[in-house]
């Protein structure tokens, strides 16, 4: 892909594991805030969820330099995804550790663009 803008710097990263047990809003809350801190993100809204029925949380949280984006299925099996999005660079491997560490996983992958 073409960089449109090389002079605004973005970093990407995906995260997606496998859990032993339900992830609540409270546990995204906790955990959106504990990531900004993880990566020194400055915090412009407290983190938001939402649940759907049928599919489980999604939480999100703004930051000064973008913001993430958290979702856990409970349906089909208990999976979680995080999507960190930064105009600011970012340890990678700090996100993942504390993303495993926190939700207990299983199984982590992630990837970076």
């Amino acid at each position: 892909m073409r960089d449109l803008a090389p002079e605004i710097h973005r970093q990407r990263l995906v995260v997606e594991g496998l859990c032993q047990r339900p992830i609540d809003d409270v546990a995204i809350r906790q955990y959106l805030s504990q990531l900004s801190k993880t990566i020194d993100m400055v915090e412009l809204t407290e983190p938001v969820t939402h649940q759907s029925p049928l599919y489980g949380w999604a939480g999100w949280i703004h930051w000064e330099t973008s913001g993430a984006h958290f979702y856990a299925w409970d349906e089909p099996r208990l999976f979680f995804s995080v999507d960190v999005y930064a105009c600011k660079p970012f340890e990678e491997q700090a996100v993942v550790d504390l993303t495993r560490d926190w939700f207990d996983a299983t199984d982590v992958v992630a990837k970076g663009f």
